[in-house]
């Protein structure tokens, strides 16, 4: 029980390892159970592996595509490339154990396991939010700055801002995990999430060990924020200059690359904050799995969806959009 443990941690009845008083003591941690049923189980196993194997699927194709066609080699794909990576990443380091638990009708993940997953998930979820930032600035400067894309967007710019992302992604996600698990655990080793996330961590941390962690998330939130009202300036002058399109196809086009984008990043960052800056009070076990579901399952299966192209129609706009052309046309 969430409210009685953190009442009076030392005097609920647990079981034998959930009396350990150290995180240092713990040898595992029991994960989410979607079901007690046998055949829910089953269920949940064959919709996550439906899911998932959506999501490496297209993350796959895309790699493939971006790596083997040299007409892709392009900034906007070689970001695409890298976010079809993170979102590989991000949902094998997730989805998979959560099959495995409900094939064999288990809930233990292991300390470093547990560990590996807060790390990886982290990192992989930070990179991508980073990377989707610089995304938004790849499509201002080929439609706002046309003239100058060759230059603000060649190809070692491109790899250093990748590379940024990525280690922004892996230094932040190296702070949180070393903090998270030096904080000693008083309240049991039930995480209350199919997967280890931190928010559900720290609610076995003993009383007020968990406020440098929280100061750390504070500071992140602050960052991805910052980075958010970036996305939206950006967007801002985007749709500004496609509105003087005069081609109602062509606007249309442009609203329709650039519309989706948004959506997936205002819910990657929405779901992602609400998980992670909820008060207690609205803390549910069945609303803390939707939104983790919203966060780090649904972004990595629909983006291929929304980031490929599903025509040649499609692929020949998207490219000139992205390299400029049609914002160059508008200029003229």
């Amino acid at each position: 029980g969430g409210a009685g443990q953190e009442s009076f941690p030392r005097q609920t009845p647990c079981a034998p390892l959930e009396q350990m008083s150290n995180s240092s003591s713990l040898n595992e941690f029991l994960l989410l159970s979607f079901a007690d049923k046998r055949e829910l189980q089953l269920l949940h196993f064959a919709l996550f592996l439906g899911i998932y194997m959506a999501a490496i699927l297209g993350n796959g194709l895309i790699i493939i595509a971006v790596a083997c066609d040299h007409r892709l080699h392009t900034p906007m794909y070689f970001f695409l490339l890298n976010l079809s990576i993170l979102d590989f990443g991000n949902i094998s380091t997730t989805v998979p154990k959560s099959m495995v638990n409900s094939l064999w009708d288990t809930r233990a993940i292991s300390y470093s396991g547990c560990a590996a997953q807060v790390f990886f998930s982290f990192f992989l979820f930070a990179a991508e939010y980073y990377l989707l930032t610089v995304m938004s600035y790849d499509r201002y400067v080929a439609i706002c700055k046309p003239l100058h894309y060759g230059t603000l967007m060649g190809s070692r710019a491109c790899v250093k801002m990748a590379a940024a992302a990525w280690a922004s992604g892996f230094l932040i996600a190296l702070l949180h995990t070393g903090n998270t698990f030096s904080i000693p655990l008083c309240q049991g080793n039930t995480v209350d999430q199919f997967f280890c996330e931190i928010p559900q961590i720290l609610k076995l941390s003993c009383s007020d060990s968990y406020l440098s962690e929280v100061g750390l998330i504070v500071v992140s939130t602050c960052v991805a924020f910052g980075c958010f009202v970036y996305i939206v300036l950006s967007y801002v002058q985007i749709f500004t200059a496609v509105l003087r399109i005069p081609s109602e196809q062509g606007r249309h086009k442009a609203f329709s690359m650039c519309l989706p984008h948004l959506a997936v990043v205002s819910l990657f960052i929405s779901t992602g904050l609400f998980a992670y800056l909820k008060p207690s009070s609205l803390s549910s076990p069945a609303l803390d799995l939707v939104v983790a579901v919203l966060y780090a399952v649904v972004p990595p299966t629909v983006n291929p969806l929304i980031y490929s192209m599903r025509n040649k129609e499609k692929v020949i706009s998207w490219t000139l959009f992205s390299s400029g052309d049609i914002a160059i046309a508008l200029h003229k």
